[in-house]
C-alpha cells in the first residue's frame, strides 16, 4: 500500500500546498480522500492518471475539500468517455445523494460518467462499513460539519490508513484509528490560534497517542503553521513516528503476514 499526500493546505492560495487530497494505492485501486482544488494536477505529478482512480471519498462538502469533483468527472469524459474502463465509486457522508444531485442539476451531462459511477452515502452512525474486492471502508462522523466523517481504509495484508478530514477532537476519530498503520490527521492552526471544529498539533498528537497509531501525517495546515515549529508541538503529546505533510509526500506500508 502506498499513500501520497495530493494536498495539505486547506482554502488559501498557495504555490506549495494545494488543497485537501490523499491517493492511497494498492492492487488496482486508487482511492482518493477529498479532491480540493489543485489535485488532478497533483496526480499527473504523481504519475496517476484519472482513469485510473477507482474510489473518491469526500470527508466533507466545503470547497477545498470537494471543489474539484465537477472537473474531475469531466475531465473524464475527454475524448469521449471512453478511456475510463474502471467504473469509479464515490463515498459521502449525511446528505451526500442530495448534495450530488444539486450538482447533476447545475452541470447535467458533463459529469456524468456514462453508467460508471457509483454513489455511496454512509449512514450516520458511530461506525459503518462497506467491503469492496480485497478491502473494506470504515467511516465514523466527526465534528466539523453535519456530514463530515473519517475513513478508514483497511487493505491488503492488514494494511490500514485512517484520513480524519476537518475534525475537532473525536472520540469517534480515536476509535477509528486504534492501530491504524498512518493517520493523516488535520493540524490546521498552531496552539494558540485553535478555532472550533479544526485541531492544533498537540490535539491531533493528543488523539494518536490514545489510538495508539503507528505513523501521524499531520495536514491541512494554515499558513500561520509555517511559522511555528508544528512539530515540536505536536511532540508535546506524542512520541511515535510523526511526519509534517507536504504536496507529493510519500509512504509505503509494509504491511503483516
Amino acid at each position: 500500500m502506498r499513500v501520497k499526500i495530493l494536498g495539505s493546505g486547506t482554502c488559501v492560495p498557495s504555490l506549495q500546498r494545494s488543497s485537501c487530497s490523499a491517493a492511497v494505492s494498492f492492487d488496482d485501486t486508487v482511492f482518493l480522500l477529498d479532491i480540493g482544488p489543485g489535485t488532478m494536477r497533483r496526480l499527473l505529478e504523481a504519475n496517476i492518471s484519472i482513469f485510473d482512480v477507482t474510489h473518491i471519498g469526500l470527508s466533507h462538502f466545503h470547497p477545498d475539500h470537494s471543489g474539484e469533483l465537477v472537473s474531475f468527472l469531466f475531465a473524464n469524459k475527454y475524448p469521449d468517455g471512453s478511456l475510463r474502463q474502471k467504473p469509479l465509486t464515490i463515498i459521502g457522508g449525511s446528505g451526500f445523494l442530495s448534495f450530488f444531485q444539486k450538482l447533476s442539476d447545475a452541470y447535467g451531462d458533463w459529469i456524468d460518467a456514462g453508467g460508471k459511477l457509483e454513489l455511496i452515502e454512509m449512514a450516520d452512525t458511530p461506525i459503518d462499513e462497506r467491503g469492496f474486492p480485497g478491502f473494506s471502508v470504515q467511516t465514523s462522523p466527526v465534528r466539523h460539519r453535519p456530514e463530515s466523517i473519517a475513513f478508514r481504509i483497511n487493505g491488503p495484508n492488514k494494511t490500514s490508513v485512517v484520513y480524519s478530514g476537518d475534525t475537532d477532537v473525536s472520540e469517534n476519530l480515536i476509535w477509528l484509528a486504534a492501530d491504524t498503520d498512518v493517520l493523516i490527521c488535520e493540524s490546521a492552526l498552531p496552539e494558540g490560534l485553535k478555532v472550533e471544529g479544526h485541531l492544533t498539533p498537540a490535539l491531533a498528537g493528543e488523539m494518536a497517542s490514545r489510538a495508539n497509531v503507528k505513523r501521524l501525517v499531520l495536514t491541512h495546515f494554515y499558513p500561520e503553521c509555517d511559522r511555528v515549529d508544528i512539530e515540536k508541538q505536536c511532540r508535546s503529546t506524542y512520541a511515535g513516528a510523526l511526519e509534517l505533510a507536504r504536496d507529493l509526500l510519500c509512504l509505503t506500508l509494509e504491511g503483516k503476514s
